[in-house]
């Protein structure tokens, strides 16, 4: 999947994936990571998603990093607060206070950049990738964060119904995508109301990989 098609869907405010309000997978599920005030969470394509505000009243600290700059443009103008913009390699940095978010390729992101990560919150990344890409992705993410215990939100439905994004990911493979590094657990499950893109039966799940 190329960069052009999603920095046009941001371009063009196609952003159907955009949820308006915190993710009540997220809200139901975050203390199963055990975190500590103050943690640092990292948020791989992360969009202008408002669980990042909802992480930061909650006292985490969040990191992200994305692709397009207009979407990260418009997350701190919902914030409300005015970034400092520095580069770092060939991204750039978006940051304040307890947000910082690295607009760029995804996988040129470098470990010494990031930074220590306490745990990674997926919600919209795995599932935006096609079956090719989704190796690579989740082998980068591991060692971009050592291993640092997930949350993880998939989605599952019949693929030859619809074409992604998002994706099936079902839970073959988050298993293989995942067991060789992290004991995976389902923690919960929920049925999209009305079906995905209002098309096909679908349901959202939340895995736990530690």
């Amino acid at each position: 999947m190329e960069h052009k098609f999603w920095l046009d869907k941001w371009h063009k405010n196609e952003i159907g994936f955009h949820n308006p309000d915190a993710h009540p997978l997220l809200v139901e599920h975050l203390d199963a990571l055990r975190l500590s005030a103050g943690a640092r969470i990292f948020l791989p394509l992360c969009g202008k998603t408002l669980d990042i505000a909802w992480l930061l009243q909650h006292g985490y600290r969040v990191v992200g990093a994305e692709l397009s700059e207009v979407a990260i443009q418009q997350l701190f103008a919902q914030l409300d607060v005015d970034p400092q913009v520095a580069k770092v390699g060939n991204a750039k940095l978006y940051s304040t206070g307890q947000l910082e978010v690295f607009v760029g390729d995804f996988f040129e992101l470098t470990r010494d950049a990031l930074g220590s990560i306490d745990a990674v919150y997926d919600r919209a990344a795995l599932v935006a990738l096609p079956e090719a890409m989704r190796t690579a992705y989740a082998a980068h993410l591991i060692a971009l964060t050592e291993g640092a215990d997930q949350l993880l939100l998939a989605i599952d439905y019949d693929q030859s119904q619809l074409p992604g994004p998002p994706f099936c990911v079902d839970a073959a493979e988050v298993h293989r995508l995942y067991d060789s590094a992290y004991k995976t657990e389902q923690l919960g499950s929920a049925e999209i109301d009305g079906g995905l893109k209002g098309k096909v039966p679908a349901r959202e799940v939340v895995w736990l990989l530690r």
